[in-house]
């Protein structure tokens, strides 16, 4: 990427950052939805229900999304080059302990594990991007971090096919060796960062009521179909929830240095990007989740077949992603997320339509133009939401839309799932299988697309100008 007022040797340091940080979000966005496709195989492995299996994605998050309100202090405080550093050992690590996995336990302890990981590559990454490039090439650097960021899940699931097909589901995890290890050698070599001098004290307290109100939040949505609790103790864990929600505001309006100052909020673009990336991604995360398993278990595909599918909504996010930066700056924020919001819940009603005999072609028509719509939808929203922040409230920011995003995808993959077991149990009682299923999976797209749809009502807030 070329970069005006600076030194070529600066311009190339920059560019490796870029790429750094582009492959690290391509590792943590790549297992978010790996196992998607070979979530059948695996559950035959382990001895489990496909209907159980959401799990194993919704754990991965929801690590991602408790580490991630740290991420800030801990690069304020070690230093971005140290942290990141620890964070490709931690995934790799939890990546060679998912392979090892003998039970569903098992593998779900160690996704928690490879999450923590995960949960730092990201926001830290675009911290130095944040800290390193002129603002005028803010917006080109974002469009260019996030397309591996894209790849990632739409990508996920064809690998996983094909592991899965023609190797064991134990690749699926060990194919971030090599990529963590690259990763680390060029880290070492490029990648700068100092602890700042003077560094707040870190919000504790804040810090578990938050936390508790993820968890309960996340395992909610999840509860009836994975852990099988009552409709008594599903309301509970919701009250705990929002009891804890209460507690942290309270404590961040009283405290003098908290997780998360409720200044931040006062930066309307800021507010209503993240509420857009939680409730707008909820539908479109769960598509890599839904429709390889429903091509698998209701229309027979392979599982590379099935993972085959998604790679062209990949592809024409990528060519989508060099013309969102001019489409964005031509239309403004509010006229494209307003318009887009609607066109990506639309693609997945329609993938509601699919039926065994659809053609192939008319697939991927609809898949395609999902993925470009996609592409767009993602590039807007992250940059609308950390564009007006000052340099100070950079860091935190950017937490916070980290944790949205992971919480959105959890969140996603955890009612995609509720909602495909409630279904399935209605019409075909337990087996995930057959027509009765297929008629599961589309209702499941139906209501995950009018969620994405429904909150175009967020972008309505956006000024004009924007």
């Amino acid at each position: 990427m070329k970069i005006d007022s600076v030194s070529p040797e600066e311009e190339k340091s920059l560019n490796v950052l870029l790429w750094l940080v582009a492959c690290g979000f391509f590792m943590q966005t790549l297992d978010a939805t790996i196992v998607n496709t070979a979530i059948p195989a695996l559950a035959l492995s382990l001895q489990e229900s496909p209907l159980r299996m959401q799990s194993v994605v919704v754990v991965y998050s929801l690590a991602m999304a408790l580490l991630i309100p740290a991420s800030g202090w801990l690069s304020d405080r070690f230093g971005t080059r140290r942290v990141y550093l620890s964070a490709i050992v931690l995934f790799v690590c939890g990546s060679l302990l998912c392979a090892a996995s003998k039970s569903l336990n098992d593998i779900l302890l160690a996704r928690i594990i490879q999450g923590g990981g995960g949960a730092l590559l990201l926001p830290v990454g675009r911290l130095s991007i944040l800290r390193s490039f002129p603002r005028t090439h803010f917006l080109t650097a974002m469009s260019f971090i996030a397309v591996p960021g894209m790849m990632g899940p739409l990508l996920g699931p064809f690998l996983g096919g094909w592991f899965v097909e023609h190797l064991t589901w134990h690749w699926i995890f060990l194919i971030n060796l090599p990529v963590g290890l690259m990763g680390l050698v060029t880290s070492l070599v490029y990648l700068k960062g100092s602890p700042l001098k003077e560094v707040n004290p870190f919000d504790y307290k804040g810090y578990a009521y938050l936390a508790l109100c993820m968890i309960c939040f996340v395992l909610t949505a999840d509860a009836h179909s994975t852990l099988q609790l009552t409709g008594q103790q599903i309301t509970s864990m919701i009250a705990v929830g929002v009891v804890a929600m209460i507690f942290y505001l309270h404590h961040a309006a009283r405290s003098e240095h908290p997780l998360f100052s409720p200044h931040l909020f006062k930066t309307q673009s800021l507010t209503l990007g993240l509420m857009g990336n939680l409730f707008s991604r909820l539908g479109s995360s769960s598509i890599p989740f839904l429709v390889p398993l429903m091509l698998q278990v209701s229309m027979d595909y392979a599982p590379v077949q099935s993972g085959l599918m998604m790679l062209p909504p990949a592809l024409s996010g990528m060519v989508t992603k060099r013309m969102t930066t001019g489409i964005i700056v031509r239309y403004g924020y509010k006229n494209v997320l307003l318009i887009n919001t609607m066109l990506v819940g639309g693609c997945m009603a329609l993938m509601g339509l699919t039926q065994a005999d659809t053609p192939i072609w008319a697939m991927i028509v609809v898949l395609i133009f999902f993925g470009a719509f996609n592409s767009l939808q993602f590039t807007a929203m992250n940059t609308i939401t950390l564009i007006d922040l000052k340099e100070q409230e950079a860091s935190a920011g950017n937490s916070l839309l980290a944790m949205a995003q992971m919480l959105a995808l959890g969140l996603g993959v955890a009612c995609a799932g509720t909602l495909l077991n409630e279904f399935n149990h209605a019409n075909s009682g337990t087996r995930l299988d057959g027509a009765h299923a297929l008629v599961s999976f589309h209702i499941t797209l139906f209501c995950m697309g009018l969620i994405t749809m429904s909150s175009t009502l967020i972008y309505t807030r956006l000024d004009k100008k924007s």
